[in-house]
């Protein structure tokens, strides 16, 4: 990781503080891509989190904006650790821009955003926009004071912004997202149950694919849970992953340094290639298609089918 500072701050909405994170020697940040994300770390704090980068501010800093969420509404202390700590000036720990949620090419867009969800809508409508293709957002909030960028959002893009307010009841999403055309990409970032509702309606639209963006973890970890064996290809060690220990602490117990981050399968860290044996995926980062070609794994929730893996270690 690099040591950012922060160089700029201020307030979205109520909850949400946008911030601006300028490299050493105002060295231009790597080139990212609509979509993209940063982990970020607190010097001093055993939190590491991942924030969707903004098409924000300068080229020559990283923006993200930020949800205060406390550990009391849901979130996990890394969020309202950045609110109360990363004051201009602060110093905090960034790794390099990633993307788990990248443009497809598609015929048509349309991008949910629920909330603070809206960070990564940002690059992607603007990708969009200069693909020439169709596209349109939903912004989704209690009240629009409460949806991040939806000025700026409104003022750039005009009637293709929509934005609907829980404070005056439900959205019938059937509605909303009724007759798709054919060939439609649905970006969805926002609450977990924001993404299984546009899920099950889209789902039964053949004509269009749902692309969803966590930052915390779904329950997909339901289902048996057994001991299994790993080894490693490189030095066909072999060891025994316990029923209640993921297989990222196994290995770590063995004394084998991995990359990881989040440790609930949304980051993509700790992703490792796999030889042999049929994967548990209980991830939120690899597609159908990538889980059922069973050539990697995120080891820090995922597991085992087949009782043997051999790991590309």
């Amino acid at each position: 990781m690099t040591t950012a500072t922060v160089t700029a701050r201020r307030t979205l909405t109520p909850r949400v503080d946008e911030f601006t994170l300028a490299l050493p020697g105002n060295v231009p940040p790597p080139r990212w891509t609509a979509g993209s994300h940063l982990d970020i770390h607190l010097p001093g704090s055993a939190v590491t989190r991942q924030y969707s980068l903004c098409l924000s501010g300068s080229p020559d800093s990283y923006v993200i904006a930020v949800d205060r969420c406390s550990e009391q509404d849901g979130g996990r202390g890394g969020s309202a650790a950045l609110h109360r700590d990363a004051v201009v000036g602060a110093s905090v720990e960034v790794g390099e821009p990633r993307n788990h949620f990248p443009l497809a090419r598609a015929l048509n867009y349309v991008f949910v955003a629920g909330g603070v969800g809206v960070t990564p809508m940002l690059s992607l409508a603007a990708e969009a926009e200069r693909s020439g293709r169709p596209w349109r957002m939903l912004c989704l909030a209690r009240t629009s004071a409460d949806m991040p960028y939806l000025p700026e959002l409104r003022e750039g893009y005009g009637e293709r912004v929509s934005f609907h307010g829980s404070s005056t009841g439900r959205l019938d999403l059937g509605t909303a997202l009724a007759g798709l055309p054919r060939g439609t990409a649905v970006y969805v970032c926002g609450p977990g149950t924001l993404a299984d509702d546009i899920t099950a309606t889209v789902g039964d639209q053949p004509a269009a694919d749902v692309f969803v963006e966590q930052f915390t973890a779904p329950d997909l970890r339901d289902g048996e849970v057994t001991s299994f064996d790993v080894t490693l290809a490189t030095s066909g060690e072999t060891f025994t992953v316990p029923p209640d220990i993921s297989l990222l602490d196994t290995l770590e117990r063995e004394g084998k340094v991995l990359a990881s981050s989040c440790r609930e399968g949304v980051c993509g860290t700790c992703e490792v290639g796999v030889v042999s044996g049929e994967v548990d995926h209980r991830d939120s980062v690899l597609t159908p298609e990538e889980r059922s070609e069973n050539e990697s794994m995120m080891v820090c929730v995922s597991r085992c089918r087949s009782g043997r893996l051999v790991l590309d270690l």
